[in-house]
């Protein structure tokens, strides 16, 4: 089906990523966050690589589970957990687990006594794509009647973590979260715990042109200054980090209309094979804001007049507009736009609403792929304790 939308999914550029990460943060073991791409091919690699996964349902836990990843490797990073699924978490050996309120801890002390808990304090970035912390995370005067809590209800708690805002734009705040995190540690070492686990969460930058050498900076003189002692185990739940970039989407134009208005420039709507009910859900569910980018001979030919454009999805709801206003040239039906950095929470709300299907993705690899899966598999492999 020629209408259809596609995405281009480039291995190399996710084997890229981990190889960066490896050399930029050395310390800190990646446990991907399953929620922000579930595509198999991305998981399977990932279990090969060694890396861990942050789960936050018993439908991503088995997911990866089936892939015959050790329970080990599985974070299960959401503080408000439903019964069954700490049950679930309990029965398939999860013990590592996320919590930042009282009413958790009844839950899980009623459940699943023996976990490993690690308790998630709020330390918000001043600009993110989400910000999380109104809804997560344990304030500062919330921390230690937290950790006595626990302490009373027999509970076992070794670690703490933060997320600092998915899409974060503030690198130096992860400095700012590793030194509450300390506090934090040290607090849990007074009431008698002996915790071990650091996990620094996610935010990192993964778009095309992005850099990771700010926040890591950061996080590396964080983790000199404050987490010198190598025994404490540093993990992060880098999700858009991994494959925003490796995914680049090209939609059909299936319809258009011209907009006149007198003693105006004439404007075109343009209306796609896809749309917020499908791969620009993003738009709704994650404050992205898609640039379309032509295919090279649009732009070698058409470049010259520009007009001021709409772009729509194809399903019949008017809330259904990837863009308000975009210079284009004059396009026509049956052309493609190209979009950048469509991995990120894309494909895993697609809804097909009014029928309209997903994209396919197909997949491409450079030569040396196998070679660098192993080599990254045995790298990785070793910094797992």
């Amino acid at each position: 089906d020629n209408d259809i939308p596609v995405i281009i999914l480039n291995i190399g550029d996710v084997i890229e990523k981990i190889k960066n990460w490896k050399l930029k943060l050395p310390r800190v073991t990646p446990f991907y966050a399953v929620k922000c791409n579930d595509h198999p091919l991305i998981l399977k690699m990932l279990a090969a690589f060694g890396t861990g996964f942050d789960c936050a349902s018993k439908a991503e836990i088995r997911k990866i589970l089936q892939l015959g990843v050790n329970p080990s490797r599985i974070i299960f990073a959401h503080t408000c957990k439903p019964f069954s699924h700490i049950i679930d978490a309990a029965e398939l050996g999860v013990y590592t687990m996320t919590f930042d309120n009282e009413y958790e801890l009844y839950k899980i002390q009623k459940i699943f006594p023996s976990t490993r808990l690690v308790i998630r304090i709020r330390c918000d970035a001043k600009e993110a794509q989400c910000p999380l912390g109104l809804k997560f995370g344990a304030n500062p005067e919330e921390v230690e009647p937290l950790l006595n809590k626990a302490k009373e209800l027999g509970l076992n708690i070794v670690g703490v973590s933060f997320h600092v805002g998915s899409g974060c734009r503030d690198p130096q705040i992860y400095y700012e979260a590793i030194r509450k995190a300390r506090e934090v540690f040290d607090k849990a070492i007074g009431i008698g715990y002996s915790p071990y686990l650091l996990d620094i969460g996610g935010g990192f930058p993964g778009n095309v042109g992005s850099s990771l050498d700010q926040s890591a900076e950061f996080i590396n003189k964080g983790l000199r200054q404050y987490f010198s002692d190598e025994n404490v185990q540093v993990i992060a739940e880098p999700g858009r980090y991994v494959v925003a970039s490796a995914f680049t989407l090209f939609t059909k134009i299936i319809g258009k209309r011209e907009v006149k208005v007198e003693g105006k420039e004439k404007r075109f709507m343009y209306y796609l094979n896809d749309g917020v009910y499908g791969s620009f859900n993003g738009i709704l569910f994650d404050h992205q804001e898609p640039k379309p980018t032509l295919m090279k001979a649009d732009v070698e030919n058409r470049i010259n007049k520009l007009h001021g454009s709409q772009i729509w999805g194809p399903t019949c709801d008017s809330v259904d507009k990837i863009s308000e206003n975009e210079l284009l040239p004059e396009m026509n039906i049956g052309q493609f736009l190209m979009w950048e950095d469509m991995g990120a929470y894309t494909l895993v709300a697609l809804t097909g609403f009014n029928g309209f299907q997903g994209p396919k993705v197909h997949i491409v690899a450079p030569l040396k792929t196998p070679y660098l899966v192993k080599e990254l598999s045995n790298e990785m492999k070793g910094n797992l304790k």
